[in-house]
């Protein structure tokens, strides 16, 4: 039987594609597109009317846009899974301040900012999967991640900013790079949505291109059904010696009940599992401490409402002896920096009309907008930089280091929105 991916509603389009149509897929491992300037061997030509999907097309414009000098835009490539690197010349006829997120919003470059008739080369990995293992068996994905850009057969860039332009697009087969898996919950996970964000998607623009970040987080999961769900049976088959897998639960984890249901037992039996299962495959496991819920008693300081859950992890950690990221302890020190009134602008606050169709107002005290996602993100990044992690080889040069007491100012932060919206917020809180 011939097996079709569907990947449902996303953005006002419904899209299947047999996989056996990407099993011939025309895309080799390493191929480029031009769009603008003189065509070079080994290179295709990309103009407005290329569009994916459209008289079979594996790669073009997608999501209904095209580049026209000043609105984002979409371009994807249909692609096995795995790792690509991919090199982008950024820069047209007008100046441009042009950001590239990748699948579902996953940060790439960062405002790069070039003249009129000035190029910028610039050089990121991204990885891509589908939800099969092996042929008989698939993750058990639920209804609202269906039509996302995960899980799909396609490499999908955003170019996003002040008159985004690209000219040219080379990608090229990175498989053999070390792989940064992350399981996680709402908190980690690449949301689809603005304005949801987690640390997860934003975490590899501060990973240079010799490593990439896979983000297996889901709204919703706790240890226990990140393994039910068989999302780390399929990360395991990913996994290679020398990856890494960073892992963070315990929002969810502490709402289940029962006898057999704890900090000390459940919970780090299934962190256990979680370590073990790196191990077997070679990989490097790294425990991260849950962060705080926005949550201030009268004197400003921070309510702590994981109860025993984050010393669960460091008693682990140590028992284990594996690397430890104490996110815990250092977004204590990011909230009561900004207080209870002014911490409203990490999270999910808004008025009612702050969005398109927004009837209500927006009041989330668990997940983060980009701001915060960003700054939880640089937490992690700095736990990485006071550690002796390996990983922290791979931070990007220009990456400062990062006191949590002394967040970025929220006035100059400046990521454009991806266009697209929902008001229905992730699962778990």
């Amino acid at each position: 039987m011939k097996r079709s991916l569907c990947f449902g509603y996303i953005y006002g389009w419904l899209f299947c594609l047999p996989l056996a149509a990407l099993a011939s897929c025309s895309i080799p491992s390493d191929y480029g597109f031009v769009f603008s300037g003189p065509l070079a061997e080994g290179y295709r030509q990309v103009t407005p009317e290329t569009i994916y999907g459209r008289a079979g097309s594996d790669f073009g414009y997608d999501l209904g846009t095209v580049q026209n000098g000043s609105d984002p835009f979409f371009f994807s490539v249909a692609l096995p899974e795995g790792s690509y690197r991919v090199t982008v010349h950024l820069g047209g006829d007008k100046r441009s301040v042009t950001t590239v997120k990748s699948e579902c919003r996953r940060l790439m470059l960062e405002n790069i900012e070039t003249r009129a008739g000035e190029t910028a080369q610039y050089t990121f990995t991204v990885n891509i999967r589908t939800i099969y293992i092996g042929e008989a068996d698939s993750v058990r994905i639920n209804p609202r991640e269906t039509g996302k850009l995960i899980w799909d057969d396609k490499l999908t860039l955003e170019f996003n900013g002040i008159n985004p332009a690209l000219s040219q697009l080379r990608i090229v087969s990175a498989d053999h790079l070390p792989t940064v898996f992350l399981a996680g919950n709402s908190t980690v996970v690449d949301e689809a949505y603005e304005p949801w964000c987690g640390w997860g998607q934003i975490f590899p623009r501060f990973l240079n291109a010799e490593a990439v970040v896979a983000n297996y987080a889901e709204s919703g999961q706790a240890a226990n059904s990140f393994i039910a769900s068989r999302r780390f049976d399929k990360l395991l088959t990913c996994m290679k010696p020398g990856d890494y897998l960073f892992i963070e639960f315990g929002h969810n984890d502490q709402k289940q009940t029962g006898p057999d249901r704890g900090p000390y037992t459940s919970y780090q039996q299934s962190l256990r599992k979680l370590i073990a299962g790196a191990r077997e495959k070679g990989g490097i496991p790294i425990l991260v401490t849950p962060m705080h819920r926005r949550r201030f008693d009268r004197q400003g300081r921070v309510v702590d409402t994981h109860g025993e859950y984050p010393d669960a992890a460091r008693q682990l950690a140590a028992e284990e002896g594996v690397y430890l990221i104490d996110l815990h302890r250092m977004s204590r020190k990011l909230y009561e920096a900004w207080g209870d009134e002014q911490s409203k602008r990490a999270f999910v606050h808004y008025p009612a009309g702050t969005f398109p169709g927004q009837e209500e107002a927006l009041e989330d005290d668990t997940h983060f907008n980009s701001y915060g996602g960003y700054q939880i993100a640089r937490c992690i990044v700095q736990g990485l930089i006071d550690s002796d992690i390996p990983l922290k080889a791979f931070i990007r040069p220009e990456v400062a280091p990062y006191d949590p007491r002394f967040p970025d100012d929220p006035d100059s932060f400046t990521l454009p929105p991806t266009p697209f919206y929902s008001p229905i917020a992730p699962l778990g809180d």
